[in-house]
């Protein structure tokens, strides 16, 4: 299981290191991609992922992604609104074919995957983003490593026993501490690429911080929703690891949260 599980990780490092480093439309293509499996994985719960409800998501989350390439909507409340009339229209009409719980986790998916993936995307997009998209995963995957390694050494308090036995809080603090170091090793490794100052570098450490305690959130939302419905894993594509919502539950958090900080906070 080890063995498998560290060879599909060196091909996601790669994948993702071939995607982001490309950018523009291939990297925002395969968000969506992504974004689409994340979704069906979570409809699956549901019980949604080949009805209406579903089918609705996925589109919306076509016209989201279209939106960032074409810019042909500037008001996002308007995309929730049509959403939320399109999933009540599938509602009323196919009464009672769908409970109240499922139109909800249709909507729910679509901004808690497609739409917070995204960002992975628009960060990519920003001045300097191919140097800043990394921190994505620095807060997330590095932050995961470090709690992991931490808490296996000297974890004694647990964080959340109901929900993650395994975490504890000296693991959690590790983690924060470990991510904070890692940016602050990578932002000096390519200071003078970005132009980079010490006070930039400082900065890039809190957001790191940040988004490690972010990350966290995300990993545990994820496994709350596993446990209120008594699954294992969201699906079997990434062999040792998991489906695509079991790999990138800590992205999804950490990616609009990176985006934010960075593009009010950092001027490169």
């Amino acid at each position: 299981m080890f063995k498998t599980r560290l060879l599909s990780g060196i091909v996601l490092v790669i994948a993702a290191l071939a995607l982001i480093i490309t950018g523009g439309d291939v990297l925002l293509v395969s968000t969506l991609v992504i974004s689409y499996i994340g979704m069906f994985e979570l409809y699956r719960v549901f019980k949604i992922e080949k009805e209406a409800p579903g089918v609705i998501g996925y589109l919306a989350a076509t016209v989201y992604y279209a939106n960032l390439r074409f810019g042909f909507m500037t008001d996002m409340m308007m995309f929730s609104l049509f959403l939320l009339i399109l999933l009540m229209f599938a509602y009323v009409f196919t009464y009672p074919k769908y409970k109240t719980e499922q139109l909800l986790a249709a909507f729910f998916g679509v901004f808690y995957v497609a739409v917070m993936l995204s960002y992975v995307y628009q960060t990519r997009m920003l001045s300097a983003g191919a140097y800043i998209v990394w921190l994505i995963f620095l807060c997330s995957w590095g932050c995961d490593t470090c709690a992991y390694c931490v808490g296996v050494l000297i974890g004694k308090h647990k964080m959340a026993p109901q929900l993650s036995p395994k975490k504890s809080i000296e693991g959690a603090v590790g983690g924060v501490l470990g991510t904070a170091l890692l940016t602050a090793l990578y932002a000096t490794i390519f200071r003078n690429a970005v132009g980079m100052e010490s006070s930039h570098i400082l900065i890039l450490v809190a957001i790191s911080a940040i988004g490690a305690l972010v990350s966290m959130v995300g990993d545990l939302t994820a496994s709350a929703i596993k446990r209120n419905y008594d699954i294992k894993d969201y699906g079997k594509l990434i062999p040792g690891h998991g489906g695509i919502l079991d790999r990138f539950d800590s992205v999804i958090f950490t990616a609009p949260m990176i985006y934010f900080l960075a593009a009010n906070f950092i001027v490169l």
